[in-house]
């Protein structure tokens, strides 16, 4: 073995694409543990800054992506600790780059979107209706990765949409105190949109994700899309007077006082960052779908949490609906978990059959 493959193999930074993980590894549960604290974490705080006086759906929206230096850290570290021999950035041609931007100002977008729906939602409410982003993921995935769609992804997508359905119709006398039905239905807009978005995002990058053959590279790609959007953030807070809005909320409008108001900032923009890279490290070593259904089974812990942290209402629309959002979970687990089982056997029977025809000559 030359010196080459020997750094790959011990080297966990740059370890190869997804199908060739297996699930149990410790950067694909890092990535889990990551996206599922981060996504929790920011949907509360975004609500909490809104319920506290933060008004500004733009400084909302820079939060998201703002954390992108972070990166900059797992970036550099390791070839200046001599972890790796890769230097950073290395393969990172043009039609990357021009991709990474385009997909950046893409999630710039839907975190504008998803502000917006968050500004008028309740949590539980917005947490529903972003469980139907599952729905998009499979639809999109069989256009743009050739994902099969069989019975159990058509059942979760019918459970999925009655779901979404049922919570749109029932829940007008969930707005909460001062908020206009228009008001309301802007925030429900614009949240199917973020799920719609984030569902194409989903297959997208799996698709591109093809042409990168190791972990560092989606970490650097990660570090270009976040920095588009953050510069997308920027140009609308420029101009709709995001800047003056965070300093007004710093000083004035935040009733939890300046340190609570920059704790709450700073402490969103870590868990967005938690939130996407772990988004986008599971893309890249599991595939878009396992994003989608983990953004699903979010939604109970979401529901759960608005309803703790903030008293959303939780009557039995919104129960049913939380039923049927689990429901079509568990049967999309369940297909996998059939299907899973199915290629072992296959496998094993393939593997006894070679064994066999090898022992009869």
């Amino acid at each position: 073995m030359d010196s080459s493959s020997s750094t790959r193999k011990r080297d966990d930074h740059d370890v190869p694409r997804g199908p060739r993980i297996m699930t149990g590894t410790p950067l694909v549960i890092a990535n889990t543990v990551c996206f599922f604290v981060g996504s929790v974490a920011s949907s509360l705080l975004t609500k909490y800054y809104f319920i506290h006086g933060g008004s500004s759906r733009w400084v909302s929206t820079w939060v998201q992506s703002a954390g992108f230096p972070m990166l900059l850290f797992p970036i550099y570290l390791p070839p200046l600790l001599g972890l790796t021999s890769r230097r950073p950035f290395t393969g990172f041609d043009r039609k990357i780059l021009l991709m990474s931007v385009a997909v950046g100002f893409l999630l710039g977008v839907n975190n504008l979107l998803f502000s917006w729906g968050t500004s008028y939602l309740p949590v539980s409410t917005s947490s529903l209706l972003l469980s139907s982003q599952l729905v998009f993921t499979l639809i999109l995935s069989a256009l743009i990765v050739r994902q099969k769609i069989n019975f159990n992804n058509l059942n979760c997508v019918i459970l999925l949409t009655v779901s979404s359905v049922l919570l749109a119709l029932g829940s007008s006398s969930d707005r909460p105190p001062g908020l206009t039905r228009g008001e309301y239905t802007i925030g429900f807009l614009c949240t199917i949109g973020a799920g719609l978005l984030f569902a194409l995002y989903l297959p997208v990058m799996e698709r591109i994700y093809r042409r990168v053959d190791c972990y560092a590279m989606v970490v650097e790609m990660q570090t270009v899309m976040e920095g588009a959007a953050t510069m997308l953030a920027m140009v609308g807070m420029a101009c709709d007077g995001g800047f003056r809005d965070m300093k007004e909320e710093n000083r004035r409008a935040f009733d939890k006082g300046p340190g609570a108001y920059q704790a709450t900032v700073a402490s969103t923009v870590v868990m967005w960052q938690m939130s996407f890279m772990g988004t986008a490290g599971m893309i890249f070593l599991t595939s878009s779908i396992t994003g989608g259904i983990c953004m699903t089974s979010l939604m109970g812990v979401n529901v759960v949490g608005g309803v703790i942290a903030f008293g959303d209402k939780f009557g039995g629309v919104k129960a049913v609906s939380l039923v049927l959002c689990v429901w079509g979970f568990c049967s999309y687990l369940y297909g996998m978990h059939v299907r899973g089982k199915g290629r072992r056997s296959q496998a094993e029977e393939d593997a006894t059959a070679v064994e066999m025809a090898v022992t009869a000559r």
